[in-house]
């Protein structure tokens, strides 16, 4: 007995029982998983944790924590920061914070005098601080902090910002904004439901699926971060495809189960043979997107990683909520399921029209592209793709920053102004650690060379202030507090014009890293070395991070892709065509993230910032996921085509059915999916705008242009050949591989997608 017919007489024979806990799985998810935000990163995850930069900077917080400034307070005063008012309430609030609880390494423009700590124009000058601690920590005092220092004091207007109070805001915005997305996308969603069940209580059913899913990942995500880091951003992945494939497994389901009950079938036959047919479809759709999210787990960043931990959970419940829920649901609501026809008298209306005999929309189509004029669909659609995928060839790797945040932010606006009207090469400095008993000899021989690199103003060091090659100011009592027993912290100020992770700052690491061996520059006697660290370090080493992996990464994708494609099809020509017309639909969304965030275009309409880069970690993040969901779409396509081959052996009877019969299931499920991520992208935070609004175009192509015309016109071309496999292999699939039929005896309509109704059914489920 298979795993789907026990699941079956689970809900024919325990179907309430099943309903009740499911409902205490939720009830439990709810508890616990609501308090999943609480343990979330708002950290960007992007860097490498084994990284030398990352490495680097740990040491450099615990003994230098001048050097990491995370909480910052922007003060301006009307009549300049060197009024003697001005200063006197400056250095007053620079010593209480001194004093704060978790607070180290205090420094300000009032106490050193120093010009990068005051605004070009006077008018402004800053307060740096280190707050002690992890993330939460960090966090929780930046929060704190500032409500305690912003406002006015005796004229002197302070603003908060700093790192801690911009992963506070993302965290706070992310939050605010899964609810405003929520709120849009449910009512939208129901209403396409409704349309297409064409009953409330049918519509209802997704839903609930979708709760299942969602809820249990909370809770997963719950569970995990107490163990490792996950990022607050995976909140926004398990909202969208929790309801988005709870919708997809649902609808595909749902419509096999009215056509087997329009068909005559009684309520447990009806779901017997749903399980062994759109079961089967759904289990393994749920395993081909599981996987391409799984190779997620290959990156050592934990951004891309709690992505992992939140699409492969949400798939597998979403899977698990459609095969164990929704069937005891179907049983236990017997025929109400159609229930609340709210499109009756529409659809009444339409038909006192009479039919004309003509062929509907789907067909039409289908009998276009299979026909002679397949070539002109396969080329067409195969160069609009590249066309839209053309921008993504200027594409520039960055790192996020504040400027994700909106305009309005207050810890994005103090960072704008210290942009805008503070020396910039100052935020683009490079750390340099310098581990071992560097002599003074040693270190000003090091500082030398680093200085006479391209692009680069002067080095900051124990021994004073190097540019072009020599020492220009000679060493100062800050200059002392660069030593700390056997280390030493330098730091390269960029010339002007050099942005903090722009490609002229990450030049700048690779030639200091590329200098002779350092070791030897600075004493191999001595065993001492040293290592860059900062932003631009970071994106360096992030970038190595993910091409070190990206090829495994696309290696697991792409030979699990083949396989389970080749025992869904028993073809050796399909898999291939499914990987390489899976990679063109994304060609679309890859091009679309470049010329809109990268270039700016619609930034006005979209409300976002434009920095010139896009993220690095995204688009591995947004192939995983668009390459899984188009998948979960070409199975369902491929299933049929391979079912009504099997039937008949009509090549191109076969690809028109399964296009047919497919097709109305495809593109509901595509349009629903695309409303919640494109209200998910509707977010005020950038990252989470590209990746919401792109996938949702990539699914959009996917399930059009794709779908539609360009996999059904290849497969015409490739003609009977495309089904073809060696005997060894046909015969190992026909043992092991994915066969969708109902039980013994099911009749020749069976099929994955909605079938044809007999005319009798036509008022019952909706005519087409």
């Amino acid at each position: 007995m298979t795993v789907l017919r026990r699941l079956a007489d689970a809900a024919l024979t325990r179907p309430r029982a099943i309903l009740f806990g499911a409902l205490a799985f939720v009830i439990l998810s709810v508890v616990l998983g609501g308090g999943a935000a609480d343990r979330l990163r708002a950290g960007q995850g992007t860097e490498n944790p084994a990284a030398p930069s990352a490495l680097a900077a740990d040491v450099l917080e615990e003994n230098f924590p001048a050097s990491r400034p995370n909480f910052v307070l922007l003060a301006e005063h009307e009549r300049g920061v060197n009024d003697r008012a001005a200063a006197r309430t400056g250095l007053a609030l620079a010593d209480r914070l001194a004093y704060e609880d978790g607070v180290s390494g205090v420094v300000s423009y009032w106490q050193t005098g120093q010009d990068a700590l005051r605004s070009t124009d006077g008018d402004q000058a800053l307060i740096a601080a280190h707050l002690d601690g992890d993330e939460a920590a960090v966090g929780e005092a930046a929060r704190r902090l500032a409500e305690e220092y912003r406002g006015d004091h005796d004229g002197l207007t302070v603003r908060a910002g700093g790192t801690g109070e911009v992963l506070n805001t993302v965290e706070r915005t992310i939050a605010e904004d899964l609810v405003t997305s929520e709120l849009i996308a449910l009512p939208i969603t129901l209403f396409i439901l409704v349309i297409v069940f064409r009953s409330a209580v049918s519509a209802l059913l997704p839903l609930a699926v979708g709760a299942v899913a969602i809820t249990g990942t909370n809770l997963v995500l719950w569970v995990i971060a107490g163990y490792t880091d996950v990022s607050v951003f995976a909140q926004s992945l398990t909202t969208a495809l929790g309801l988005g494939l709870a919708i997809d497994y649902a609808l595909l389901m749902l419509r096999r189960y009215r056509d087997e009950r329009a068909a005559g079938a009684d309520t447990r036959a009806a779901v017997t043979v749903m399980l062994a047919t759109a079961g089967r479809t759904v289990a393994f759709s749920a395993l081909t997107v599981s996987v391409a999210l799984a190779a997620l787990l290959l990156f050592p960043l934990f951004f891309l990683r709690s992505f992992a931990y939140a699409g492969v959970s949400v798939v597998v419940l979403a899977a698990a909520a459609a095969l164990i829920v929704l069937p005891a649901l179907l049983v236990v609501l017997g025929d109400r399921v159609d229930a609340l026809d709210l499109t009756r008298r529409w659809r009444r209306r339409r038909g006192t029209k009479g039919g004309t005999g003509r062929p509907d929309g789907w067909q039409r189509l289908t009998d276009l592209v299979v026909s002679r004029r397949a070539p002109v669909f396969a080329l067409g659609s195969l160069a609009l793709l590249i066309a839209l995928g053309l921008p993504f060839l200027r594409v520039e790797f960055g790192m996020a920053d504040d400027r994700q945040l909106p305009a309005a932010a207050e810890p994005r606006a103090v960072q704008q102004a210290l942009r805008d009207d503070f020396d910039g090469s100052e935020t683009a400095a490079i750390d340099i650690l310098v581990d071992g008993d560097a002599s003074p000899a040693a270190l000003t021989a090091y500082a030398t060379r680093v200085s006479r690199l391209t692009d680069i103003a002067e080095v900051r060091t124990p021994a004073g202030v190097f540019a072009d090659g020599r020492l220009t100011e000679p060493r100062t009592p800050v200059d002392a507090l660069r030593e700390s027993g056997p280390l030493a912290w330098l730091q390269v100020v960029p010339v002007d014009g050099v942005e903090t992770v722009s490609p002229r700052s990450q030049q700048i690491v690779r030639d200091i890293r590329a200098l002779p061996d350092t070791r030897e520059a600075l004493g191999a006697a001595a065993g001492i070395d040293a290592q860059a660290a900062g932003q631009a370090a970071e994106l360096v080493d992030t970038q190595d991070a993910i091409a070190d992996r990206l090829v495994p990464a696309l290696l697991l994708i792409v030979l699990t892709t083949l396989v389970l494609v080749f025992l869904l099809t028993g073809s050796l020509l399909i898999p291939l065509q499914a990987v390489v017309l899976n990679a063109l639909s994304l060609t679309a969304m890859f091009g679309a993230v470049v010329w809109v965030f990268q270039d700016g275009h619609l930034a006005g309409p979209l409300g976002f910032t434009p920095t010139g880069f896009v993220d690095t970690a995204l688009p591995v993040l947004m192939f995983c996921l668009a390459f899984g969901l188009s998948m979960d779409y070409g199975v369902f396509l491929l299933a049929r085509m391979k079912e009504e081959y099997d039937r008949g052996g009509d090549h191109r009877a076969a690809i028109a059915l399964g296009v047919r019969r497919t097709g109305a299931v495809v593109t509901a499920a595509a349009l629903i999916l695309s409303v919640v991520l494109i209200a998910i992208g509707w977010s005020r935070i950038t990252n989470t705008m590209v990746l919401g609004l792109g996938t949702a175009l990539a699914v959009l192509v996917d399930a059009t242009v794709v779908r539609c015309l360009l996999v059904p016109s290849v497969m015409t071309l490739t003609g009977r050949a495309v089904w073809w496999a060696p005997a060894p292999l046909r015969r190992f699939q026909e043992r092991f591989g994915f066969h969708e039929h109902g039980p013994a005896g099911d009749s020749a309509d069976r099929d994955t997608g909605p079938a044809a109704p007999a005319p009798a059914a036509k008022e019952r489920i909706g005519s087409r």
